[in-house]
């Protein structure tokens, strides 16, 4: 027969303590060393992506800020469904009708449908122009996915039905319409897809080029660091607006709108590119002599391969904050062109475009909902702002 193994007793005041499995799951009551040691096993052995992301969640409005981002270019791909209306359709009786505020009571009665009320034309006995006056007689209830006219969903898939709009008989401008009548909210969400878009397109044009004329002045040097360097620097002497606006001159007025959006996005970016190029540089320069460098290059790796698995991996998330902060400069850089009147024009709508009806100071003292496009960028260029300081915050490897 096998003989029983002794039993060791503790000493006294002393617990033995049994290995722990990592893959176990933990009880209610284990003891907190337990759990604390399982959280820094995590953290050491967590990938810098999730390390990024677990900093970032603690960053509210940064968060917060990827929300209404994620929202902004949600509305920009749905465009067509949210708008109420289509933005080039005109309404002849309602020129520079204000905003129809949706309201819950009428004559006296509360209830959980809103609605809003009608126009009636009226004209000022002083001034002879003309107002618009609520008609409360009748109510006009919002309704969710309304029957309308067919549309076709990004050019492909034909649709008769919007998210929300009046009932039949009425109409809704919530922000008002413009000098031709036409829906000014739905002209927004329109724009915003522009907007946005040509933002991306510039900043991906961008990234592509300060990669690559940023990774060639860093690894190679010599004379072509020296030419790439001085280049930016002269980009950079000039100030940003009189440069958009001297290129931008130069496109022909005849141009169909599809070369001019495409013309702007190269505009922004061979401008846009310096500081992208910059960091790449830089980092490249710290990073080339590393071990894990030199060892590539002694075991045959090809210089290309060097730059493009090695280098540019390691300060990925440099870049990716680098681009969140850059897409607003785009993004303001097109409105500013379009608002002056040497980027996108009509019939195209964007928020630049939107706001030249609102270039007259007369024009904005009498139509002030004219000047609500601004607001959509603002809350853009501060959502990508406060979202980039929060990314940048969490791929800081010395942060907390």
């Amino acid at each position: 027969m096998l003989e029983e193994t002794p039993k060791v007793a503790a000493p006294s005041g002393s617990t033995l303590q049994r290995p722990i499995d990592d893959d176990a799951p933990l009880a209610d009551d284990a003891p907190s060393t337990v759990r604390i040691g399982r959280r820094a096993e995590a953290y050491y052995t967590a990938s810098q992506f999730q390390l990024i992301l677990w900093r970032l969640r603690r960053h509210r409005l940064a968060v917060f800020s990827l929300g209404v981002v994620v929202a902004l270019y949600l509305t920009a791909i749905f465009a067509e469904f949210l708008s109420p209306y289509e933005y080039t359709r005109r309404y002849s009786d309602f020129l520079y009708a204000p905003p129809q505020v949706p309201q819950f009571v009428h004559e006296g009665e509360f209830g959980l449908r809103p609605f809003v009320y009608g126009y009636t034309m009226t004209r000022d006995p002083k001034t002879l122009l003309e107002m618009y006056a609520q008609d409360r007689t009748q109510p006009f209830y919002l309704t969710l996915f309304p029957k309308v006219e067919p549309y076709k969903m990004w050019g492909i898939l034909e649709l008769n039905r919007r998210f929300f709009g009046a009932q039949e008989g009425g109409t809704v401008f919530l922000f008002g319409t413009d000098s031709l009548g036409r829906d000014l909210l739905s002209r927004i969400l329109y724009g915003t897809r522009i907007s946005l878009s040509i933002g991306l397109v510039g900043v991906v044009m961008s990234l592509v080029l300060g990669i690559m004329l940023g990774g060639i002045s860093g690894f190679y040097g010599g004379i072509m660091d020296v030419v790439i360097q001085r280049v930016i620097e002269i980009l950079r002497a000039f100030p940003d607006i009189p440069l958009w606006m001297g290129i931008a001159a130069a496109l022909p007025p005849n141009w169909p709108i599809l070369r001019v959006y495409f013309a702007i996005s190269i505009i922004l970016a061979l401008l846009g590119w310096t500081e992208v190029a910059r960091v790449v540089r830089g980092k490249i320069l710290s990073l080339r002599e590393q071990d894990f460098a030199m060892a590539a290059r002694l075991a045959g790796v090809r210089e290309r391969r060097i730059i493009t698995h090695h280098l540019l991996p390691s300060f990925t998330s440099h870049l990716i904050v680098v681009i969140t902060l850059s897409i607003p400069a785009m993004i303001l850089g097109e409105t500013v062109l379009s608002f002056l009147g040497l980027g996108l024009r009509h019939p195209v709508s964007s928020w630049g475009v939107l706001l030249q009806d609102a270039q007259n100071v007369r024009t904005i003292a009498s139509y002030p909902w004219l000047l609500i496009p601004i607001l959509f960028v603002v809350i853009t260029v501060l959502a990508f702002n406060f979202f980039g300081d929060g990314l940048r915050d969490a791929a800081d490897p010395y942060s907390d």
